[in-house]
């Protein structure tokens, strides 16, 4: 029996980061996407933050995963409790609003984005009112992760 490997090694460097969600962000998609390793079942990114970055009350429709590399932040979810955060540091967010999470960066941080597919569709973002827990999208972000098409099918 042959075997042929399939194997892959990955070099950061080797990519550049484009301007994320959140002004003050810069994300590398790594594994996952077309143009690095594409594989059906997980994403991985790296997700840096100037200092002073503030990402708003948000949840995903998937769970989302993020592993601390260097810096600081406070994280704050749904009932306003914050966690300080710094190198080692996992913050787990659940599907849904009840794994809402807002971010507060202290020091230029550095953390691995990880999802559970590769989906674009349900990669999205949902922005939370703290007042009355409504969620929002807007709806060039909602159409950029393919939740919705503009497109004629004519």
């Amino acid at each position: 029996m042959e075997v042929k490997a399939t194997l892959k090694v990955i070099n950061e460097a080797d990519f550049k980061g484009k301007r994320g969600v959140t002004e003050g962000q810069t994300y590398k998609r790594l594994v996952g996407c077309p143009e690095v390793v594409s594989t059906d079942r997980v994403r991985l990114g790296r997700a840096s933050y100037v200092p002073g970055t503030y990402e708003q009350l948000h949840w995903h429709p998937i769970e989302a995963c993020y592993y601390v590399i260097s810096g600081h932040a406070t994280v704050r979810d749904i009932e306003g409790r914050e966690y300080e955060v710094g190198p080692g540091s996992i913050i787990y967010a659940p599907p849904g609003i009840a794994g809402a999470h807002e971010w507060e960066v202290k020091e230029g941080l550095e953390l691995l984005d990880i999802r559970a597919t590769t989906e674009t569709n349900r990669k999205m973002q949902f922005t939370v009112d703290k007042k009355t827990k409504r969620s929002y999208i807007d709806l060039g972000e909602l159409e950029k992760r393919e939740g919705i098409s503009f497109k004629s099918h004519y």
